[in-house]
């Protein structure tokens, strides 16, 4: 694409993005305005209440996800679009409800127009949908996939980043599969488009990145705890040598203790919020079978300590415990909903009341877990440092199903990034969760793909052969 397109193509989004974004005020104004007139005329009402859609708006589309076309798949931004903008008429209309005491005739707070607001989010909705179809269509007509090499070392890894890969078959095309063992790596990296890293040892990996950026080809890499290191590090010029800093150290006490007061204002709000809940789960699994209906279990949590965590009862009684595997018997025809909804997790509202738990945090493994996945990767136990979790980066991004490895890389990017403002942020993504339909996908589940890894070794001579 010549520069001049690529100019124009940049500024039809972001035209396209405005446009989006000022209709969801428009329809917002407009329908609430049948009812508060001040909303469609020019007035202190109207400034203020612009200014509050905007700039909530803009808080919570950063924390929920953006209009990013050609990057992520219609349903997940219609998702996040969506509950960005539901969360950011709530605050709005609250805020025009209070202005509203104001008028001479009324002398009392009260929600009124309730059925308006529910009328411009359905419209909102609307709008999201063909915005995010219509603009997903545009972007692919528009760009072919990208030629891409995937750099890998085994059948296993292969099968792992192709199976997500194909998932996502108009952004991306494979033209190449190599070991990263192989000889003319250069060569097939200056002809692709983008370059999928998978399972590289880290000095090898260097090279393939600086041949990737000399013939200006994108690169996806799954990052190791070095990696981590350095993306968290801080810019550091010690006299006149650049440096990068990272200090590994736990929780300040400040944090800890604004954390503490979190977990334990956000377990009793929700505890009780969610009762009804509870209570409507506890009496579904007591009529299907008798059975108790919290379920206690042994997991770990910050420095190997273990505790007890409860859940509603999802299983049958007198069952094997081991992870949920792919159409598993052993799950009650109400345990699938409720492990579906997350309800059968509300429990663990009282271990974080408890302090056994926080609310954000890596997600409790049982203990033959934790010791499996530290025998084949002992840098497991570094997600031990901090306390266990409710919820977390690994399962709002991850899935149940996500590879031990994967989910230690999202919970020690967490750890190494935590500050409150992430905690809330998680805690409202949260909400995200229950509307990813492969969220709860069980292990099981094969990765397999078509194409087939060739290794390349090393012969008597030093030579390298293809097998």
């Amino acid at each position: 694409m010549n520069k001049h397109l690529h100019k124009f193509e940049t500024m039809l989004w972001l035209f396209i993005k405005a446009l989006l974004y000022i209709l969801l005020l428009v329809i917002f104004m407009k329908v609430l305005g049948k009812e508060n007139i001040g909303l469609v005329r020019l007035s202190r009402t109207m400034g203020i209440t612009i200014m509050t859609f905007f700039i909530v708006g803009i808080l919570f589309i950063s924390v929920y996800g953006k209009y990013d076309i050609g990057r992520r798949k219609s349903k997940p931004i219609i998702n996040s679009l969506s509950l960005a903008v539901i969360c950011t008429d709530i605050i709005t209309y609250l805020q025009v409800m209070i202005m509203r005491t104001n008028v001479p005739d009324i002398h009392e707070f009260e929600f009124q127009s309730i059925g308006l607001l529910f009328v411009a989010i359905f419209f909102q909705i609307m709008a999201i949908i063909f915005f995010t179809y219509a603009g997903n269509a545009l972007f692919f007509k528009l760009h072919e996939p990208e030629k891409c090499c995937v750099i890998t070392s085994s059948q296993k890894s292969l099968d792992e980043i192709v199976f997500v890969m194909q998932k996502y078959k108009k952004q991306y095309r494979i033209t190449d599969v190599l070991d990263y063992q192989s000889r003319d790596i250069e060569s097939h990296i200056k002809k692709a488009d983008t370059v999928f890293i998978y399972d590289v040892p880290v000095d090898v990996r260097t090279d393939i990145m600086r041949w990737s950026y000399k013939y200006k080809v994108n690169v996806y890499f799954n990052p190791e705890i070095e990696d981590i290191m350095e993306l968290n590090a801080t810019h550091y010029v010690l006299d006149d040598v650049y440096l990068l800093n990272k200090n590994v150290k736990a929780l300040t006490m400040e944090q800890r203790i604004i954390k503490r007061g979190l977990d334990i204002g956000l377990s009793l709000f929700l505890g009780i919020l969610s009762s009804p809940f509870w209570i409507g789960g506890m009496i579904a699994v007591k009529l299907y079978d008798g059975g108790p209906v919290i379920f206690k279990q042994e997991r770990v949590t910050i420095n190997g300590r273990r505790f007890q965590v409860y859940k509603l009862r999802t299983m049958k009684q007198n069952v094997e415990n081991y992870s949920v595997k792919e159409n598993d018997d052993r799950i009650t025809k109400p345990g699938k909903f409720l492990r579906r909804t997350r309800i059968d997790e509300l429990p663990q509202l009282l271990n974080v009341l408890k302090g056994d738990m926080t609310f954000v945090g890596p997600r409790p493994e049982m203990v033959k877990n934790v010791e499996k996945y530290t025998k084949d990767l002992p840098e497991f136990e570094y997600r031990l440092r901090v306390k266990a979790g409710l919820t977390g980066y690994a399962q709002i991004a991850g899935k149940y199903n996500t590879t031990p490895k994967d989910k230690l890389v999202m919970d020690m990017m967490y750890i190494e990034q935590f500050s409150v403002w992430r905690d809330i942020q998680l805690i409202l993504q949260t909400v995200g969760v229950l509307l990813k339909s492969d969220s709860t996908e069980e292990f099981g589940k094969k990765k397999q793909s078509k194409y087939v890894f060739r290794k390349v070794s090393k012969d008597e001579n030093g030579q390298k052969t293809v097998k």
